[in-house]
Formats: structure tokens, C-alpha cells, sequence
């Protein structure tokens, strides 16, 4: 199973932690995959100044089966680039698209969301505009709902920061089945702070299955 993490200038680095969801997966089934995806080749400079080097660029990425379009200050430009909105709506024809945070926002200008119900970053720092609200005023053909995470049969949308940690145990439990999930939240230490979120901002599912 090939899973690719699309990160670019002003990602958020928290949302690396999708990668660790998945690293600590790999123990459990080594044959999950993982590699990096961004708009450009080199270095891929991540909000506050962490670098990194994508494996992929989006004209070299290989085939996967779930894209996790990650979220940050930098998705604003993201959302304005035909590339990349051009880079979301194909794959979103053959792979399993998720978002985590503010990727979502990226999902939505390319249009793959229209029809659709999502979520996005909620909780901002004032004078800040919550993104969940951006996305509401901006996005009329979207049904925009404050949750943990929002899944369709091919398309998931996360909530904020650090909630991609669900999100990423959701799309393990949706490939794998629930113990795999239940059995990395426990080897990463997030088994009562998972068990929390379920109940307090409990996910909308309305997929069918893969």
C-alpha cells in the first residue's frame, strides 16, 4: 500500500505527524510505503523554518493509493496554483484523497469537494480568520461541518493541527480494519487521546467503503 504525503513551502510541521502515524504503522504492516510529494524538487522549506526534501515533485510522483494533502500557512498559494489544483483533481480520480487541517482548503479551490461536506482548521490565534469560515463564506457548493474529520467513499477532510492524528488512524482503520488502528494508537501513546476526540467531536462518515 502506497501512501504519498504532499507537502510544500509553508506547511504546517505538525502535520509531518501523518508521516509518523504512518512510520509507526509500518510495524504493524511493513508493507505499508510512504514518500513525499511537493510542487518542486529540493528542499521544501516548512512553516518557521524547518527544511525538508520531498522524494517526488508532481510531475515525477509515482502511482499511490492515498494522497494526504497536508495543511499550513502556504496553503493560500497552493490553492492559487493550476498545477496543483490540476495535480489534485487527477489523482482524486484513482486514490483515495485525505486532507488534514487547512489541505482541505487546497482540495476545495480545485473543486474536487463541490457537493460534498468537509471540515477544516477551526481554532485560530485572533484577529485570525478561522479557515473554517473562509472555506464556508468562500465555497458555497461545499456543506462545511466543525468535526474531527468528514469521510466520503474516495475523499477525507480533517479537522485542525493536531487532529491529523485521527484523521490518519481513521484512513488506517478504513484500509486495515480497527485493530490495526486501535493497535498503532496504542504503540504511539494516543489511545485515550483518540478514545476523547471520538466522543467529543465524533467523525461523519458516509462512505461505503473502499
Amino acid at each position: 500500500m502506497e501512501f504519498g504525503v504532499f507537502i510544500y513551502d509553508g506547511t504546517e510541521p505538525i502535520d509531518l505527524a501523518t508521516f509518523g502515524v504512518l512510520s509507526m504503522a509500518r510495524r504493524i504492516r511493513p508493507q505499508i510505503r510512504i514518500c513525499t510529494i511537493a510542487p518542486k524538487s529540493g528542499i521544501v522549506t516548512l512553516a518557521n523554518g524547518l527544511r525538508v526534501i520531498a522524494d517526488f515533485d508532481i510531475s515525477s510522483a509515482p502511482h499511490i493509493d492515498v494522497l494526504i494533502v497536508t495543511g499550513g500557512p502556504g496553503w493560500n498559494e497552493q490553492s492559487k496554483s493550476p498545477e496543483i489544483l490540476e495535480f489534485i483533481r487527477c489523482r482524486a480520480h484513482a486514490t483515495l484523497l485525505v486532507s488534514v487541517c487547512t489541505g482541505s482548503m487546497i482540495l476545495a479551490a480545485s473543486g474536487v469537494l463541490d457537493g460534498k461536506s468537509a471540515t477544516t482548521k477551526h481554532e485560530v490565534v485572533p484577529p485570525e480568520i478561522p479557515p473554517i469560515d473562509i472555506m464556508r463564506e468562500t465555497y458555497p457548493m461545499i456543506e462545511v461541518c466543525h468535526s474531527s474529520l468528514i469521510a466520503h467513499d474516495r475523499i477525507i477532510t480533517g479537522g485542525g493541527v493536531s487532529l491529523c492524528i485521527d484523521t490518519t488512524l481513521y484512513v488506517l482503520e478504513k484500509l486495515f480494519g480497527h485493530t490495526m488502528a486501535a493497535e498503532t494508537a496504542r504503540i504511539i501513546e494516543y489511545k485515550r487521546a483518540w478514545t476523547a476526540n471520538l466522543q467529543q467531536l465524533p467523525p461523519v462518515i458516509m462512505d461505503r467503503g473502499l
